[in-house]
């Protein structure tokens, strides 16, 4: 049978339609999203790009500034007290992203086995997170009491001296950074496990069969292909160990002796309590760049590991 072809007017006019009709879909699509992106602009990139013009300014943030050029910048990098709080920044950062990352990978392997009750243990781990920040600060400061808090109760019987935590200067950062690895380690733990989950079973039984031990299978089948979900949990818990604040304030106000006064909390003193606006926006300008290079160096690792595994 001989096959049959549209006339070439017919074809000509089919393309207009189809245009209109693509033109119609795109419409409808910008129309939907419109709405997240007009909330975008006006409540993150604006203030983005505000701040920005607020770090040129020397204001109070309560009259007209005038403007000041690179000064603000110029009195950043000479402030001291920017220093320490960025050297406690990386402290904390060093040690709250693998110290989060290596708690939660066994504990998702533990919640990937098949026993009863599983369902209820997902959401103990889980719970933290979900628990407010206010809470979570009021919980530490009463288990951390250097008086009547439970954790000096038990090391008083057992033997041991009574810690000053919260308001120690040598032990509250580190009181800080275990109250902050047992909020977001519920996080960590499921992304681990939503990616121990997608592991091919056919893979695991082949390495079974060809006589690879359960240790043996997981170090050579499941860690490399959990490679994505460590490269996200790398940037994403980066991100927010540079960005803390909640804790800080919740739980010390930066003390004792600003022991644990991080980078943005010296923002935060700048602008409320000092209200040195342009200052403040200097450290915002430049915790961002910090940020983002920070992100860019990890993707580009993560991207290089990924192809040298693929290979």
């Amino acid at each position: 049978m001989a096959a049959t072809t549209l006339p070439a007017h017919t074809a000509r006019e089919g393309r207009p339609r189809r245009s209109r009709r693509r033109l119609g879909d795109h419409l409808a699509g910008w129309g939907f999203v419109s709405p997240a992106i007009l909330l975008i602009g006006l409540f993150g990139m604006l203030p983005v790009l505000w701040s920005f013009w607020l770090s040129f300014q020397d204001t109070d943030l309560t009259s007209p500034g005038t403007f000041a050029g690179g000064a603000k910048y110029a009195e950043l990098v000479k402030d001291p007290l920017m220093w320490q709080a960025a050297k406690r920044s990386a402290v904390y950062t060093v040690l709250f992203v693998p110290l989060t990352m290596a708690l939660a990978l066994p504990i998702a392997v533990l919640l990937n086995q098949r026993i009863r009750g599983i369902t209820l243990y997902r959401m103990a781990v889980f719970v933290p997170l979900v628990t407010s920040t206010v809470a979570t600060g009021i919980i530490f400061n009463w288990l951390l009491n250097p008086q009547f808090g439970p954790v000096n109760a038990a090391l008083a019987k057992a033997g041991m001296p009574k810690q000053g935590f919260f308001q120690s200067p040598g032990e509250a950062l580190y009181a800080l950074l275990a109250m902050t690895v047992w909020g977001w380690l519920g996080f960590a733990v499921i992304i681990y496990l939503a990616a121990l989950q997608t592991v091919p079973k056919d893979l695991m039984e082949a390495a079974s069969l060809d006589g690879c031990g359960r240790l043996r299978a997981f170090r050579h089948v499941e860690l490399p292909l959990l490679a994505p979900a460590s490269g996200f949990l790398l940037v994403w818990l980066t991100i927010n160990s540079l960005q803390l604040f909640d804790e800080v304030y919740v739980t010390t106000k930066g003390g004792p002796l600003r022991a644990t006064t991080v980078v943005v909390y010296h923002l935060y003193n700048k602008a409320f309590v000092d209200f040195d606006g342009g200052y403040a926006a200097a450290v915002g300008c430049v915790l961002f760049l910090v940020i983002l290079a920070v992100t860019l160096l990890q993707l580009a690792i993560n991207r290089r590991f990924s192809l040298t595994e693929a290979r």
